[in-house]
């Protein structure tokens, strides 16, 4: 023991790796070591019995410069690609699939990244991208060793969405945590055991999931429509959402906190002060200061860019004009039928409807029954659909073979259901489908006759072929296609709440002539993929329900028909979303069909042209991102639900959408949009200088294959260049595999695969091959090669290697060299990284 002082460096079963030693302490039987793994660094802190530590052995660190060149030099280099940020840093934009736009990389470098302890938010419009700067941000704090357990919150319908993006932009595995990976792991906090995750607001809040999140600790979270976070006060008492109750809890548990939102004030001071309360609590005492450091633009929690101000490194605007058309008609045009089955469903509904909110069985029945209506909103077919189901399960109920579902009073809302991915909503609406207000045998066979009689005059209706909106639909496809020569322009993207319309349309449009497709919530991400790249190089028409909205980009299109109009402004908001985002290269056109002779038609046709006169007062079209905001007011989906059920006089319903769009209103519509938060100043010509710095600093994409080629084929991989310029790898080897396998290392890079048959290390070269795996930093194929030469190779940096300078001209100074290597004759002989010493 007596050899071994501060700076040994010992050897013993106990450590996978050699320990540096930084303080030893003989206590007795005894002996206390402070230090650290020389490789991982990890800390080291342990008592051992004085017998076992006599095992141990001292490592002499003696340097005859004898080992393998080859084993010092791809030590050398990974150790430099580990502290690459230090002098590229902007990494994470060159070996990202993305190039993010002036506003993008100020929000990310200029703002964000400066930050010691990131508490901020990124207020900008719709459509600006705030997903690529949240990817960025991510990629470049784990680049930088900075993070490790990470945590996004969104909306449910979202989740997919956030996947998707991640993965394929930025190489991020994230984990969806939901109720089923939950019930997987009975037992196991999952928030602790996984390092990337994804959960959705409303799951993480609920009274059973919040205290394990409380649990745990992360690095990074952050949180999408971060708005929905609020919280009240009301004179002196503050009340709280349980979303908000969550947001103090992301906030307590987390070292970096991130928000992001598109509408963050809601033209509210006390709720939007509380709102910044969540990322730095304390930080603004007062309303008066918040509104202190908006006019003085010096507020270090949030920056908001809006769409008018968002320019291309060109200085083109990033968002074409957009056109939305509403496509009335009325029921009764082709034959009396629809308007009987209408006015007969009505009187169903409103019958049932009463008779719920006088038996207390309040919103819940309501809704449910309410959900009828929108069935034929959508289509005769998904309105048979859904009374064939009711009528069964009525049946079994009446039969006793099925147990009346229990109704809960009064958890019903709206806004979470309707935040709810797609499948999601779906199974929570066939429970409703199944809601009766009957009490008795003799009730319930009533209601099933009632049933019945719907049943033959939906029946009746599409035999016929009687359905107005299926001829207008017809007619607007016709159109469009017309409208433009090119077949590419040709794509339209028509959109439905329901998969029995969806089906429905499919077959009617396909025996039309069209080539089409669908994309429904019951696929999962990876189908639905597929289903957008089937649209974009093989079909006309796209049917779609709302999970075209999940997680699928379709800017290639740019003309969309709503076959049926969703109640949730914030849906018909995603649907144009959908194409009127970046990338779109044509002017977007929006057809809404609307039965304008029906009670919800009436309110939605009122609506539509309220929105295009506030369009034309405040003179752009931002009025369709951000339905929400702009009807601040008033509650479409109530609105709708109570005109449907003629719960309330018709007339008294449009007036509360009659706004009177005047100066005051339109004052009122920015300051809910945050325009006062928004930095009018983008200072472009610095933004140009650091995409330049970014195209000058980055890694050569030669090098670091030349790199990785050396490597692999060292660590026994077989690789095979191909004439097209890719690499082609055969098969990923053993000890790789091994170290992929553990449980650590998928948690920060995910799955290695066996074998790779198209890869490229050049970023532009990814862009124009989308199947090609693009491998750089983060990849785990590239981060196995490094993990490998840190464990088997990176020894031989304590004995040093002779390395041959033939020229003489290196005087004894060990560099690295990059670029073209020469021999003697000065001929090219290749291109790489050489470590060189005389």
């Amino acid at each position: 023991m007596s050899k071994i002082k501060p700076g040994s460096i010992i050897k013993g079963s106990k450590w996978s790796e050699p320990v540096e030693i930084k303080f030893i302490e003989d206590i007795g039987n005894y002996v206390h070591i402070i230090g650290t793994t020389v490789r991982s660094r990890e800390p080291i802190d342990q008592i051992i019995l004085r017998d076992e530590f006599s095992t141990f052995f001292t490592e002499e660190i003696v340097s005859p410069f004898s080992e393998e060149p080859w084993k010092v030099f791809l030590s050398l280099e990974t150790i430099r690609y580990r502290f690459a940020s230090l002098y590229d840093p902007l990494l994470a934009m060159n070996i990202s699939k993305v190039d993010p736009l002036p506003h993008q990389i100020e929000g990310v470098y200029g703002y964000v990244l400066k930050l010691p302890r990131i508490r901020f938010l990124i207020a900008d419009d719709p459509g600006a991208g705030k997903t690529i700067m949240a990817g960025l941000i991510v990629k470049e704090l784990k680049l930088r060793h900075l993070i490790k357990k990470i945590l996004i919150v969104s909306p449910g319908h979202l989740k997919d969405q956030w996947r998707r993006e991640l993965s394929e932009k930025f190489e991020e595995k994230f984990i969806i945590v939901d109720r089923g990976y939950l019930d997987a792991l009975y037992g196991e906090n999952v928030w602790l055991r996984e390092n990337q995750i994804i959960t959705s607001i409303d799951f993480a809040k609920r009274e059973e999931i919040l205290p394990s999140i409380a649990a745990a600790h992360f690095d990074l979270i952050i949180v999408d429509e971060a708005h929905k976070m609020s919280a009240y006060r009301y004179g002196d008492k503050t009340e709280k959402t349980s979303r908000y109750k969550l947001g103090e809890t992301l906030s307590h548990n987390s070292d970096h906190l991130l928000f992001l939102t598109a509408t963050p004030h809601k033209g509210d001071p006390e709720n939007f002060r509380l709102f910044l309360d969540l990322l730095e609590p304390g930080f603004f005492a007062t309303n008066e200061m918040v509104a202190s450091s908006i006019k003085n633009k010096d507020n270090p929690l949030f920056i908001r860019r809006i769409k008018e101000d968002l320019v291309s490194f060109e200085g083109k605007p990033l968002f074409l004009p957009r056109y939305v058309k509403t496509v009335s008609f009325n029921l009764g045009t082709n034959s009396k039928n629809e308007k009987i089955l209408y006015n007969a469903l009505s009187k169903y509904v409103e019958t049932q409807y009463n008779k719920a909110l006088t038996r207390d069985k309040k919103r819940n029945v309501a809704f449910a029954l309410v959900i009828l209506q929108r069935r034929l909103a959508s289509s005769t077919f998904a309105l048979l659909r859904s009374l064939e189901r009711r009528k069964r399960r009525l049946e079994e109920l009446l039969a006793g073979v099925q147990e009346r579902n229990k109704t809960p009073n009064d958890t019903f809302d709206f806004d979470i259901v309707e935040d709810m991915s797609e499948e999601d909503r779906w199974r929570e609406e066939e429970i409703w489908e199944a809601l009766s207000v009957a009490e008795n045998r003799e009730e319930l066979a009533k209601e099933i006759k009632i049933i019945e009689d719907l049943i033959q005059q939906a029946k009746s209706i599409i035999q016929k072929e009687e359905e107005i909106k299926l001829r207008e639909l017809k007619k607007s496809l016709a159109d469009l296609s017309q409208k433009y020569p090119e077949r590419e322009d040709k794509k339209i993207l028509v959109f439905t709440e329901s998969r029995d319309t969806l089906e429905y349309l499919e077959k009617k449009i396909r025996d039309w002539g069209y080539t089409i497709n669908t994309i429904h919530g019951g696929m999962r991400l990876e189908e639905r993929v597929n289903a957008e790249k089937v649209f974009k190089n093989e079909t006309d028409v796209l049917v779609a329900t709302e999970a075209a909205g999940e997680g699928i980009n379709l800017q290639f299109c740019h003309m969309m028909i709503n076959y049926d109009i969703p109640w949730n402004p914030n849906r018909l908001e995603q649907r144009m979303g959908r194409i009127h985002r970046y990338g779109q290269q044509k002017e977007v056109f929006v057809f809404n069909l609307v039965a304008e002779d029906t009670r919800e038609g009436k309110v939605l046709n009122k609506l539509f042209q309220k929105l295009e006169e506030i369009k034309q007062a405040m003179g752009n079209d931002k009025v369709f991102d951000v339905l929400s905001e702009v009807l601040t007011d008033t509650n479409l989906s109530q609105l709708l639900m109570e005109a449907a059920a003629n719960a309330r006089n018709i007339d008294d319903i449009l007036k509360e959408i009659d706004i009177k769009v005047d100066d005051d209103y339109i004052k009122r519509v920015k300051e809910n949009l945050g325009e006062s938060l928004a930095t009018r100043y983008i200072d472009y010509t610095r933004m140009k200088e650091m995409a330049q710095q970014a195209r000058e600093y980055r890694l050569i994409p030669e090098y670091t294959e030349s790199f990785f080629k050396k490597a692999f084929i060292r660590a026994e991989g077989k690789i095979k260049d191909s004439k097209t310029g890719f690499l082609s790898i055969e098969s990923v080897p053993f000890q790789l595999r091994k170290i992929a396998d553990h449980d650590s290392f998928k948690k920060s890079y995910g799955e290695l695969l066996k074998k790779y048959p198209k890869v490229t290390f050049d970023k532009d070269s990814a862009f124009k091959n989308p199947d090609a795996e693009f491998v750089s930093f983060g990849h785990p194929l590239f981060e196995s090669v490094m993990v490998w030469i840190e464990n088997h190779v990176s020894d031989a940096l304590l004995n040093g290697a002779t390395f041959i300078d033939p020229d003489g001209k290196i005087d004894g100074h060990i560099i690295f060299y990059e670029g073209e290597i020469r021999d003697g004759t000065g001929a090219v002989a290749g291109k790489g990284s050489l470590v060189l010493c005389l």
